[in-house]
């Protein structure tokens, strides 16, 4: 099947600023089920193998869009650096919850989209962020989650966050590009301004799409009891857990292959049987 791949779209948010999306698609006349993939921290759209998973979404009859959040660090012009580390250090769930809501609102109205079949797909971070949008827009009809938290409140503790308030800024090496990536205070104060809209387990409660939640048994980065923990909050949700899969599910940046890792190919075939029997 023919796939049609439309990268770079430049989707503005007057709110946030301007950012990028890929949509992929097959070449064919019936509206198409949108499949919107949510990456995480840092993340972005062009990361590892995520162009691959994009691939074989289309193939197998969806409009799969793919997106960089406006203030993960990359920028228009280079979506695959974090080349505006002032960007990413201004980031908050305000500006992911905006832009993510620019996303759907843009290729909802696509002609190629049938608008009663939206799912979100959320990598780590962007689960808890797709949970929320999940809970709060009714035109979402599937949800799955890859190797997500069941918590957004993910900052220092006691002395630590005494010490952010005081400085101002607190700095995560990035172990592959060794950058020095600032967090602002305002991060911590987005999330204490809004805490009951930004409670995931909350949200997994109330969300009213159908669920699969999936998770590595050896994630390094996110426990797989956060997948058990929200298969317990949302119990009409199925749980799929992959043996001896980390956090990536076996993709890296870069990706150099020209097949998905055996873990996320797995994935993805589940994601699409749970999609295509749902909807």
């Amino acid at each position: 099947m023919e796939v049609t791949k439309n990268k770079n779209i430049l989707i503005s948010n007057p709110e946030t600023k301007d950012f990028l999306a890929d949509a992929y698609y097959p070449e064919t006349d019936e509206k198409l089920p949108l499949v919107i993939f949510v990456h995480g921290y840092k993340g972005y759209k062009d990361w590892g193998a995520w162009d691959l998973m994009a691939e074989k979404f289309a193939r197998a009859g969806f409009f799969f869009v793919k997106f960089n959040f406006s203030h993960n660090g990359t920028t228009v012009e280079n979506p695959h650096d974090f080349a505006d580390l002032e960007a990413f250090g201004n980031n908050n769930y305000s500006k992911e919850m905006s832009d993510l809501k620019v996303v759907i609102d843009h290729f909802y109205q696509d002609p190629k989209v049938d608008g009663q079949k939206i799912v979100l797909i959320g990598h780590s971070r962007g689960g808890g962020i797709s949970i929320i949008t999940t809970a709060e827009d009714e035109r979402i009809n599937g949800l799955i989650t890859l190797a997500s938290v069941d918590t957004l409140e993910r900052f220092p503790k006691d002395e630590a966050l005494e010490n952010w308030k005081q400085k101002g800024v607190y700095y995560v090496v990035n172990g592959r590009t060794k950058q020095e990536m600032p967090h602002y205070y305002q991060f911590y104060e987005d999330f204490e301004k809004d805490i009951h809209r930004f409670d995931v387990e909350r949200a997994t409660e109330m969300a009213k799409a159908h669920v699969l939640i999936v998770h590595g048994t050896s994630d390094e980065s996110v426990s797989v009891k956060s997948a058990e923990h929200l298969h317990l909050l949302h119990p009409n949700s199925e749980l799929f857990l992959v043996e001896n899969a980390n956090h990536t599910f076996g993709a890296k940046e870069p990706w150099k292959e020209h097949e998905l890792p055996k873990d996320l190919d797995v994935v993805t075939e589940k994601c699409i049987e749970f999609i295509t029997e749902k909807m």
